[in-house]
């Protein structure tokens, strides 16, 4: 079993790709002014940075500390597929341990796909059965990220069918300004209208009219055609 960091990173060199890190910086807008502004990719897809995470998996908190402050988001993502494993795996004890990691270095978590494949497998597993108020703090936060990591973060309790916190969340984040968060919102809103149909259209009935349209989009996805052109059309 490969263990050392350094190790780590002279595979991701070697498995790096030109090709693939042009078209990840493009999609993940890395450019001035965008949402990944300045992110780095070295051109590794997800399934290679899985297959890395799974043999780095015994790589200690201080390293993990070093991945998820990297400028190259491969090394954070690789980083946060360890510490779900090793979430999923732990004691009490040990889950505790990885949330409070996670929370204190979530500066790292800095981009859609970090915050989505981490945040409800985390912290949505850790608070499933606790207070939820860091995330209704997260969710009235400046940063996107974290606004991002408090309703994703949700998609745990939905998955438990608990629908009270989500649905408090994208109240307070129906006049957000970005469009990440539309998609964030709507998303979620969707995935509890998969199993509680009532629960979603009482809110939206309440709230279509004046949330974004892409959140509403997102959210009637799965509609038949014809009730969400109702919605769309502002004719409920």
């Amino acid at each position: 079993m490969k263990s050392g960091l350094n190790d780590l990173r002279r595979e991701i060199k070697t498995l790096a790709s030109a090709k693939v890190s042009k078209t990840m910086q493009w999609f993940f807008k890395t450019g001035e002014g965008e949402y990944g502004e300045g992110d780095i990719f070295i051109g590794l897809k997800v399934p290679i940075q899985r297959k890395l995470a799974k043999e780095f998996k015994n790589l200690s908190l201080n390293d993990l500390k070093i991945l998820l402050n990297s400028s190259i988001h491969e090394e954070r993502l690789i980083c946060l597929f360890i510490l779900v494993d090793k979430y999923e795996k732990g004691d009490e004890n040990e889950k505790k341990r990885i949330f409070s990691f996670y929370l204190k270095n979530r500066k790292g978590v800095n981009n859609w796909d970090l915050v989505d494949l981490s945040a409800p497998k985390i912290v949505g597993k850790y608070l499933l059965e606790k207070d939820k108020s860091l995330l209704f703090k997260f969710a009235s936060s400046e940063n996107i990220w974290d606004k991002r990591i408090a309703i994703l973060s949700t998609y745990e309790f939905i998955r438990n069918e608990k629908y009270d916190t989500t649905l408090k969340i994208a109240r307070m984040l129906l006049k957000d300004n970005h469009d990440l968060m539309h998609k964030a919102v709507g998303w979620m809103l969707r995935e509890i209208g998969k199993r509680d149909l009532v629960s979603e259209e009482k809110f939206l009935i309440n709230y279509y009219n004046k949330m974004p349209r892409t959140m509403l989009r997102y959210a009637i996805e799965k509609f038949p055609e014809k009730k969400r052109r109702k919605y769309l059309e502002g004719k409920i």
